[in-house]
């Protein structure tokens, strides 16, 4: 398989079901209109990082298999001393992904990660930011097939954003809703 010529499936969903859907909702004159999805920015903060500096390494080795794209590290941008905290300490992991990444982390993630989430009912529709994102936290990283739960040394969880070019909520809220994102009150449409 040529990897030039490979798009992903929810890319070319975006194109043939999506945009129609939120043409056909919103009135949108034309294609540019829609709202798309920007980029998908996934941040973890490491408990224990400032004594033990092999976590903030295991931390981004898993964080790099979960999304196929290298993380950094975050560093810490002032002193604290009650947390025994210099600047410049690394304290956390992110990564952020964009184009074909992006898609094919978001279709592993609604189609085979979010399913086994511990008594799963959907994803919490009120987590928008008033200017067309969405923010989820993601209470353990096991959830991931690509993590093997024995050579974890904790359990920690994740903040995973998805930003749009919506303006509005309703807008993000239907753009996610039509990508697959399995929201928990979607409403039944009266006919």
């Amino acid at each position: 398989m040529n990897t030039a010529t490979y798009i992903p499936r929810l890319q070319t969903k975006y194109g043939t079901e999506v945009v129609p859907a939120l043409m056909k909702k919103f009135g949108y004159k034309t294609v540019m209109q829609c709202p798309r999805l920007v980029k998908i920015c996934l941040n973890q903060g490491v408990k224990g990082s400032v004594s033990d500096k092999k976590l903030i390494d295991i931390a981004v080795e898993e964080m790099t298999n979960i999304t196929g794209q290298r993380a950094i590290a975050t560093m810490s941008k002032k002193d604290i001393s009650n947390f025994k905290l210099r600047k410049n300490m690394p304290i956390g992991t992110k990564v952020t992904l964009r184009g074909k990444n992006m898609y094919d982390f978001l279709d592993r993630f609604v189609a085979v990660s979010l399913p086994r989430v511990r008594d799963f009912k959907g994803v919490n529709e009120k987590a928008f930011d008033g200017r067309g994102n969405y923010t989820i936290g993601i209470n353990e990283q096991i959830i991931f097939p690509e993590i093997d739960i024995d050579k974890l040394p904790r359990i920690s969880g994740m903040d995973i954003t998805f930003v749009t070019t919506a303006r509005t909520n309703e807008e993000a809220y239907e753009l996610l809703k039509e990508l697959g994102m399995p929201f928990k009150n979607i409403t039944p449409k009266n006919n």
